[in-house]
């Protein structure tokens, strides 16, 4: 397959015709040619053929043929041709995404700067617009998609379906329910691609790596939905546990429990935005509390062996591990932010007391001249459990958020993955490159799945 930039112009002539400069012709190996057939998502135009005298790859679109093929733009984008008949525009790739509050400047709500962030990357490389499930017209087979003007403004465009899909859709309930569930199997059908198909429950990635011997060794011991007597058990086995919802995040709902033969038992959890402590001499006590909290089958939790994490001034340190599959289809470290928790707080969110760093200041403070071999070894590890979590899962994965433990001796552990990581590490001043890094393994990864994408090619 051949595959080329060039320079797309619109012209104002009713027949389908398509003009190809010279050098781009030859490129593609159109000599003699009187007609081909142009591609665009999935609409397939013939149109007539014509040479131009010009210098560079440049394509000339009639305006019977643009709007035929549904062509949004001109400028600069790929053309690929697996064969002397046809020849192929794009990538045309969506961002599913939606929002419940919206406006004509803002269509995404607080996820529009993202995404704008995203289109204004690709825009010289692909057809790069975003959509909500109610743009799509399934009869027609086309999207009524969101692209960015000259002028950084919003400007809708009616295209075919795309190549490739990254979703963002924000809410855990909407990709439950049967509305969303059929528009995934309705691009898988297509054979779409369609990565990131929907959000981990904390309980998933456990059962996903259950039979996995490489990920297994850096899993702590987790239980989903366990009774009391499972719970006493996992307390007297490690003294330290973490009691959770399955279906969480931002650490709504978390206990630390904790066992001292001589002391009895405490929980640490968050309440009407306080931390709580308290302290109970028997453990008939402490589950007599968690059930008048969360009823008394405690369905829906997840019990995991506390690990005793890397300290500074007595507050323990996790990190996030922002994961990306790039444009030669592997799995690479995007950035990775240090999170401090607060002073008595269950988890080290920022919201909770937290505070962020990067993971060079919080390993020197901690390992000395040992920080950058035990963060390689944390980054080799992160790599090895996202290939695993892929090889164990079903669906399509593009990103991966880990949260990740590194414990006194330097050990790695990997407490949750997020299938739609959050992007609130990239606010450190010191992790804005990587937040733009993290933007362009998206853009790369999207032209990977779109076959758009030459081997030796590199952004």
């Amino acid at each position: 397959m051949s595959l080329t930039q060039c320079n797309v112009h619109f012209t104002q002539q009713a027949e389908r015709v398509v003009w190809f400069s010279s050098p781009l012709a030859k490129l593609l190996n159109l000599g003699g040619r009187r007609t081909i057939n142009v591609k665009l998502g999935r609409d397939i135009v013939p149109a007539t053929v014509k040479t131009i005298k010009r210098k560079g790859n440049h394509v000339f679109l009639s305006a019977g043929l643009r709007r035929s093929v549904r062509v949004p733009k001109s400028g600069n984008v790929y053309i690929a041709n697996a064969n002397s008949e046809e020849v192929q525009l794009g990538p045309l790739i969506g961002i599913l995404t939606d929002s419940a509050v919206r406006s004509s400047g803002s269509p995404f709500g607080m996820r529009t700067s993202f995404v704008k962030q995203l289109l204004m990357l690709g825009q010289r490389k692909a057809y790069f617009f975003a959509f909500t499930p109610r743009d799509i017209d399934w009869q027609q087979e086309t999207v009524n998609g969101w692209f960015l003007d000259g002028g950084g403004g919003w400007i809708r465009k009616v295209v075919p379906l795309p190549d490739v899909v990254y979703n963002r859709l924000p809410s855990r309930r909407a990709e439950t329910g049967a509305t969303i569930t059929t528009l995934r199997d309705r691009f898988v059908r297509r054979r779409i691609p369609f990565f990131n198909w929907s959000f981990f429950n904390k309980s998933d990635v456990y059962s996903l790596l259950d039979k996995d011997p490489e990920a297994l060794q850096h899993l702590p011991e987790s239980i989903n939905n366990p009774d009391a007597e499972r719970i006493r058990e996992m307390l007297e086995k490690h003294h330290f546990l973490y009691y959770k919802p399955t279906g969480g995040s931002l650490g709504n709902g978390i206990y630390r429990l904790t066992y001292h033969p001589r002391r009895g038992y405490f929980a640490r959890y968050r309440r009407n935005g306080q931390n709580v402590l308290l302290r109970f001499s028997n453990f008939a006590s402490l589950m007599r509390m968690l059930r008048a909290r969360h009823g008394s089958g405690l369905s829906g939790y997840v019990v995991q062996q506390g690990i005793r994490l890397m300290e500074i001034d007595n507050c323990p340190i996790d990190f996030r591990f922002h994961m990306h599959k790039d444009g030669n289809n592997e799995w690479v470290v995007a950035g990775i932010g240090a999170k401090k928790a607060g002073r008595g707080s269950v988890t080290t969110h920022i919201k909770n007391g937290g505070s962020l760093m990067t993971p060079e200041q919080a390993l020197g403070r901690t390992f000395g001249e040992k920080a950058s071999e035990v963060l390689g070894n944390a980054k080799t590890v992160a790599i090895r459990l996202s290939e695993a979590i892929e090889r164990n899962y079903s669906h399509t994965l593009g990103e991966l958020g880990l949260d990740i433990g590194i414990d006194r001796d330097g050990e790695v552990w990997m407490f949750e993955a997020n299938a739609k990581p959050g992007r609130s590490i990239f606010k450190h001043p010191a992790l804005k490159e990587q937040g733009k890094a993290s933007l362009g393994y998206i853009l790369d990864h999207c032209l990977y799945l779109s076959k758009f994408r030459r081997k030796d090619e590199s952004s």
